[in-house]
This record gives structure tokens, sequence and C-alpha cells, in this order.
């Protein structure tokens, strides 16, 4: 008679456990679930920057809600103060946009200076809440005589 292994005190061999059949599909799927997460919603959250005349070239690309950047010149003579924001024009030197920003435009505002305003089209005119100036980085010092004194 032959003897069964842990029938007379023989040790049994070790259980082998299979890691590898674990390991493997749960290291995809966290790969899977972080790829979802750095990348799943990219698409939607991308903003693209066009100049005045990408961007009433390819107005039907942008429908009214689709938010996007716009960058051009301020006209000069198009700045108009509204309650409720600033109501301006804006070109790249061939085409100009309507543009109403909803709020306080930034101190460096002014006829003449390049913007990029980020918003959506309503019907022909862009409507925009984050408005950014373009300027240089050049610090220029007051004239004599053209301090604003502060107030105690």
């Amino acid at each position: 008679m032959t003897e069964q292994p842990g029938e007379t005190g023989t040790p049994l061999p070790p259980a082998r456990t299979n890691y590898r059949a674990f390991l493997i599909p749960a290291v995809g799927l966290l790969i899977i679930i972080g790829g979802f997460l750095l990348f799943g919603n990219l698409n939607s959250n991308l903003v693209y920057y066009l100049t005045t005349s990408d961007a009433v070239e390819n107005q039907s690309d942008f429908p009214d809600g689709r938010r996007f950047r716009l960058a051009g010149e301020v006209v000069p003579g198009s700045i108009e103060n509204l309650p409720s924001g600033t109501a301006f024009t804006a070109s790249d030197g061939t085409t100009a946009v309507a543009v109403r920003h909803q709020s306080d435009p930034p101190q460096l505002f002014q006829e003449g200076i390049e913007v990029v305003v980020e918003g959506t089209w309503v019907g022909d005119v862009f409507v925009s809440d984050v408005m950014l100036v373009k300027h240089d980085e050049e610090y220029r010092a007051p004239e004599e005589g053209n301090y604003q004194e502060e107030s105690p």
C-alpha cells in the first residue's frame, strides 16, 4: 500500500497560491481607471484659441454655448461702458468681431491693445467673462509730479 502525503506524518507540500492570476488583471484595471481619470474628460475641458478671422470663419464649429478664446486688438473708438460690463470691437486687422465682456475689464484695458477674451458666441456677438490683456514686461516709473497721493 502506498502512503499518501500527510497520512503518516509526511509533511504536505506548501500550498501554491497563483498570485499572477490576481496581480495581472488588478494592475490592468488600475491602468484603465487611471487613464480614464487623466484623459477621459480631456476633450470637454479644452478651450481653443482663435483669432477673430478664424472665429468668424469657423463660427459653425462653435455653436452657442461652446467656449473658446478669441484674440484680437481693441479697435480705437469702439469701447463702450455698459452697466453690466464693457462692449468693444476686436480685430486681427482683417475681420472685426463685436465683443461684450460681462465684468469690469483689467486696468490696462484700452484702445489699440491686444486682448484675449474667453467666452461663447451668442448670435453674432462674442460674450466673454474672462479677459486677458497683453502687455510688455518693461516697467516705466511714473513721471515727476504724476504720483497719486495716498489717502490716510
